[in-house]
């Protein structure tokens, strides 16, 4: 492997560690959050609450500012024009804040009807409630917004550490209030966690920053042409993340009607979705992202289509196994961690439908965050946009049409399908774009993954069918061993036969394991 492919994965596999334990204390957040409550009006009320300042976060930076930000930003610091690049960089800044500002206001001052609009199924003490604990949540929106900067600029950089720590402390922060608070607090207890981990996440970047040579300027003018390339690239983004919050906000409205409990359930399998999404494709695509953009400045076009190919072999290979994994291990996974305090036996199975579902897309949403990166680098916004606008209209439509049979399963499935829809028609157009993408390859690896991860998935629920019903202790720990053992059998069971088939992929992922192992082998030396 080249010594950039090296650094590469060394980056991915710090990062992919980070987002583990970040999405372990995740976990631990929504752990403590159901045993406590439960799924309920109560739980129902605080994840419609938490929409409102999410969206607002996520129009203005989400994934428009650091997709926008860091090709322009890159160009400049490769270029040696620093000083430039964060002029450009405090102009988008000031202009961003000031929005945020107007926004905020608005919010604040409309929060109940937005909030009956996008949760009408809610009692009338219940929507109170959201909008007390929204207003609360407001205060974190301006520290994400501050997140975002920092993030998008040490990425430039080359600099993942500081980010992705401050992924650790949001949720500690989150964790320790709810639990310390609640008795005092009630549910607010974790509202005002959310507050207290986005200030300490951006906190813990400061220091960073200044090593980079953080430098600030008050200025608003319209006429920087960093500035304008950061905005050309943001706007359509920004269009299309209005759609995608559009399209949370018709799936959080359905959910709300079919009953309590039933909006919280459906989050919560959604963040277990999220976890391989999380750990492996946005690890790895965050990781790419700055050398794609690179070879795409030189031009270097062989090199950039074999790094997406590779990028998105390596993902089918590491969510396929995580997708049926899930199906294969979600509901007695989901009664281990949750089925304590006021979570009951019906709540897991309620939850573990929709997880199934869920986990459809798994590889689909995975492999988009690649793409989505190759026409980032690219400096082409606008493509990724207008596909996703497609696949949310089709969200929609099936959303509509499979909630009246399927209930809230209906709704996951139509979420996964859409995502396997953006992720056909985003390939399409990048073919057109750069011509032959290695398609058979990445096929022929999509067949030896899939069918790999069929045989674990066979192999795992054997085991694990096997386990529960012969072990002689109690419940929780009968559930413990047997999710133990299988996972650990599933995955061996993988390992030695994608390790067997010698793909370039397979040697990627091995290559990283084996950097972790030998750095923790010289940590102990």
């Amino acid at each position: 492997m080249t010594q950039s492919g090296q650094k590469m994965a060394k980056a991915a596999l710090f990062l992919s560690f980070t987002v583990v334990l970040s999405r372990i204390l995740g976990y631990g957040r929504e752990v403590a959050l159901y045993t406590i409550f439960g799924q309920n009006y109560v739980t129902d009320a605080y994840q419609a609450a938490f929409s409102i300042p999410d969206s607002l976060y996520m129009l203005l930076i989400g994934g428009a500012l650091g997709s926008a930000l860091i090709p322009v930003f890159s160009a400049h610091i490769a270029s040696g024009r620093d000083s430039e690049a964060w002029k450009a960089a405090s102009v988008v800044f000031n202009y961003i804040l000031l929005a945020l500002s107007v926004l905020l206001l608005l919010a604040y001052r409309y929060t109940e009807p937005v909030i009956h609009v996008l949760a009408p199924g809610l009692p009338q003490e219940y929507l109170a409630l959201a909008v007390g604990l929204s207003r609360i949540m407001f205060i974190q929106t301006v520290f994400m917004v501050l997140n975002g900067f920092a993030m998008g600029i040490l990425n430039s950089y080359h600099h993942f550490a500081a980010p992705a720590w401050g992924s650790l402390l949001y949720n500690i922060s989150i964790i320790a209030c709810g639990v310390l608070l609640v008795e005092d607090l009630g549910i607010a207890a974790f509202s005002v966690g959310v507050v207290l981990g986005s200030i300490m996440s951006f906190m813990v970047q400061i220091p960073a920053l200044k090593r980079v040579g953080l430098k600030y300027y008050f200025s608003f003018d319209l006429h920087n042409r960093g500035f304008q390339e950061i905005i050309i690239l943001m706007v359509p983004m920004i269009a299309g993340l209005g759609v995608v919050q559009l399209n949370l906000f018709v799936a959080q409205n359905l959910a709300s009607s079919l009953g309590p409990g039933v909006l919280s359930a459906l989050k919560l399998a959604q963040r277990i979705m999220n976890l391989p999404i999380g750990i492996f494709a946005v690890s790895i695509g965050t990781v790419l992202f700055p050398a794609m953009t690179m070879l795409s400045a030189k031009g270097e076009w062989a090199q950039f289509k074999r790094h997406n190919s590779l990028g998105l072999r390596a993902i089918f290979l590491l969510t396929l196994p995580a997708s049926l994994g899930l199906i294969a291990i979600g509901q007695p996974t989901i009664a281990l961690l949750f089925e304590h305090g006021n979570f009951t036996a019906e709540m897991t199975r309620v939850t573990s439908q929709a997880l199934v579902f869920y986990a459809v897309g798994i590889s689909a949403y995975s492999a988009v965050q690649v793409v989505n990166r190759s026409f980032y680098a690219l400096k082409d916004t606008v493509s990724p946009v207008i596909s996703a606008i497609i696949s949310i209209a089709v969200n929609i439509a099936l959303s509509l049409l499979l909630v009246k049979n399927m209930q809230h399963q209906g709704l996951a499935l139509a979420y996964s399908l859409a995502g396997i829809a953006n992720l056909l028609l985003l390939l399409l157009v990048l073919r057109f774009k750069l011509g032959l993408l290695g398609g058979k390859t990445i096929i022929f690896s999509l067949i030896k993954s899939l069918a790999a991860a069929m045989v674990m998935f066979a192999g795992v629920k054997l085991i694990l069918n096997g386990l529960l019903t012969g072990l002689p202790y109690s419940a929780h720990f009968n559930l413990l061993l047997s999710l133990a053992f299988s996972v650990a059998a599933g995955a061996v069971l993988y390992g030695l036969i994608t390790h067997s088939l010698n793909t370039e992929e397979g040697r990627l992922v091995e290559s990283m394991i084996g950097e972790r192992w030998s750095g923790r082998r010289r940590s102990a030396g």
